[in-house]
């Protein structure tokens, strides 16, 4: 049974990573009007959202080790203050310089906020409370990037670029609030820990920090295909040394042994391309229903608001749909579903009536959320209490490292099918047609990853919960 301390603490962590969502999503959704008002270019814009998603992934592998020198609570609390103070410079910058500088201490706030909060409420948790532990705090960062569409409309529509940032001031002042009266003195903190590995750190960073570039070169309509494959290949080939390296050290700073942990690691595995396809969503769709259905900001982000709907349904029922039919045939049918509604969103045009499409969206919003949590629970299914923390931050990088290719994704995709639907005669909706469709064969890798699972995948997670339910 959780404990009421520990419920309250996941929550807070909750409500941050639902800031740190839902300030990535707005952004990244308008852009347009945001590179219009700098008065500078798509790639300057495109640069800004990717420097602050290298910064956080370059940044979460060292939060485990900055959490045994500084303590929890110190170093929690100052994340969050950094985040809100971020974006407060964020709102008051002048140009693209200033932004850029204020996004990176953004990035450095978010990956030490959410990862370490994360970390804390999973600490010593008994594998009966992890399912629903994880679900509180994976739920309201799902809902983020549904309402992100929207509130960004609202805000380019009647107000100024830089009321974007403004939400996290509030809300970043209560989330620092709350913990400062809530969380209890710090029990991790160990001054004996050796010093920093900095070659290691650094391998690491430039592995992760060049992948989140590729990200963006590759989503850049001006940039060759070539550039994205050396990009793809120089940092893959720094993060594969990182690993090596890390691997066959006694102390290492972020231990990537815990890969041995099978659930753990079929878990990521399929979690890198399910972000990636559902991560798309909160742009590929309001570019759809604005670029090609003529719908004002406003109206695209409504619509887009049944996918938050449809994660609001679906919370209730995640939990005994793993306890009955088990992790594997729970996150086969979410992941092919994603993949099935892509394919209905291919189909759609502008005469495509309303109703039928946020249909389509509620339903991609109830599978999304059933698919994250099965996947944000069973990473932790058989890990062992000592590599809890190394785990979670792991768990964390992947998962940001796959949101940096999310939006990417998109663009990619829609790139692909302008050239195959050029060459092939069709007219520029086609391009959006084969991109979903692109995006539902990405879906099927996590559904393909999901089918190989034993069957008694989560099993622990699953018959403990069941029995305290």
């Amino acid at each position: 049974m959780i404990d009421g301390y520990r419920r309250r603490l996941a929550l807070l962590v909750a409500s941050c990573y639902f800031m740190e969502n839902l300030d990535g999503t707005i952004v990244t959704t308008a852009a347009p009007k945001l590179r219009a008002a700098l008065g500078v270019s798509s790639t300057a814009i495109g640069l800004l959202i990717s420097t602050y998603l290298m910064t956080f992934a370059v940044v979460i592998p060292v939060g485990n080790w900055l959490m045994s020198r500084l303590g929890e609570r110190r170093l929690f609390l100052s994340a969050i203050a950094l985040f809100t103070l971020a974006s407060l410079l964020c709102a008051a910058s002048h140009n693209l310089s200033e932004l850029v500088v204020a996004r990176s201490l953004q990035g450095v706030g978010a990956a030490l906020m959410v990862p370490v909060g994360r970390i804390v409420v999973l600490a010593n948790a008994d594998k009966t409370d992890i399912m629903r532990l994880v679900a509180y705090i994976v739920w309201p960062s799902l809902l983020a990037p549904a309402i992100a569409p929207l509130v960004g409309g609202i805000i380019v529509t009647f107000g100024n670029w830089r009321w974007l940032f403004l939400p996290n001031v509030p809300l970043g002042a209560a989330a620092w609030i709350a913990g400062s009266l809530m969380m209890r003195p710090s029990t991790r903190r160990d001054p004996r820990l050796g010093a920093l590995d900095w070659r290691g750190m650094l391998l690491t960073g430039g592995g992760l920090g060049g992948l989140v570039y590729s990200a963006f070169v590759a989503g850049e309509f001006t940039s060759s295909w070539a550039n994205v494959v050396i990009w793809l290949a120089v940092s893959s080939s720094a993060l594969g040394v990182a690993v090596v390296y890390l691997a066959r050290r006694r102390d290492p700073f972020l231990d990537v042994r815990v890969f041995r942990v099978a659930t753990f690691r079929q878990s990521l595995r399929g979690i890198f391309p399910f972000t990636m396809v559902v991560g798309s969503i909160p742009l590929l769709l309001p570019l759809m229903f604005q670029d090609r259905f003529g719908w004002s900001p406003i109206k695209s982000g409504t619509v887009v608001l049944f996918v938050f709907i449809g994660n609001v349904v679906a919370k209730p029922t995640t939990t005994p749909l793993l306890n009955r039919w088990g992790y594997r045939r729970v996150l086969v049918a979410s992941t092919a579903a994603v993949s099935f509604t892509m394919l209905v969103f291919a189909l759609f045009d502008a005469t495509t009536p309303v109703a039928l499409i946020a249909v389509a969206a509620f339903v991609n919003g109830v599978v999304r959320s059933i698919g994250y949590t099965g996947f944000l629970t069973l990473v932790y299914s058989d890990v062992p209490e000592h590599d809890m923390a190394h785990g979670t931050t792991l768990a964390a990088t992947v998962q940001q490292v796959a949101t940096g290719f999310a939006a990417s994704a998109g663009v990619v995709a829609l790139r692909v099918g302008g050239v195959v639907g050029h060459d092939a005669g069709l007219q520029t909706q086609g391009a959006y047609r084969i991109a979903f469709v692109l995006l539902a064969v990405l879906g099927a890798a996590a559904t393909l990853n999901s089918l190989v699972m034993p069957r008694s995948a989560g099993d622990a997670l699953r018959t403990l919960s069941a029995s305290t339910d």
